[in-house]
């Protein structure tokens, strides 16, 4: 699987579980532990929107504070659906994985920085997941090509503390658990009652 088509899996999968969400549930503890449902869903479209003008070329300067915020409003399925959606336009657009993103890290091939939203659609969505009870199964697919990438990634975001440690998975465990494990999620979580 080519790395849009395992976006483009990674959009509607996280897109599917905003849709799953009761209107008592935006309060739910999540496995990130200062993140709320609504907190965590509201850091994802937040990402969906910035990327938009970023994979256009855009510097962060230039997009400045506008999307500083809650970034939901009172709708938040639809802020979800709409954000997901002009992403993968601008992620679609032809040429634009040939880019290169202004990231606040530095200037970042675009493929790359696809790869690290891949990724993030997909933990989040998990996250999402087991947050509210839902199927939290992630596609096979898009999971292999996020764990392909994230193998030469790792240490890095280890260094930079970008994920936790020290979660294990039996050797013998599946590649999503594998994947969740190496961002620091146990993939046995569940809310406590």
């Amino acid at each position: 699987m080519d790395l849009l088509e395992a976006y483009r899996r990674s959009l509607a999968e996280f897109v599917d579980r905003v849709d799953q969400v009761e209107p008592g549930q935006w309060s739910d503890p999540t496995p990130c532990s200062d993140w709320d449902v609504r907190t965590l869903v509201n850091h994802v479209v937040n990402e969906d929107r910035w990327s938009v003008p970023l994979l256009a070329g855009r510097t962060i300067e230039e997009v400045g504070d506008r999307l500083d915020g809650d970034q939901l409003g009172a709708d938040p399925i639809t802020a979800a659906r709409e954000a997901a959606a002009q992403a993968e336009i601008a992620a679609t657009h032809p040429g634009t994985i040939d880019r290169t993103v202004h990231l606040s890290g530095g200037d970042t091939p675009a493929a790359e920085y696809l790869q690290q939203l891949l990724a993030e659609h997909l933990i989040h969505g998990w996250d999402v997941a087991v947050a509210i009870g839902v199927q939290p199964r992630l596609d096979p697919d898009a999971v292999r090509v996020a764990a392909r990438w994230f193998a030469n990634e790792i240490d890095d975001y280890r260094r930079n503390n970008l994920v936790r440690t020290g979660v294990r998975v039996p050797d013998d465990a599946d590649e999503q658990d594998h994947l969740l494990a190496a961002f620091g999620r146990d993939p046995d979580w569940a809310p406590s009652d």
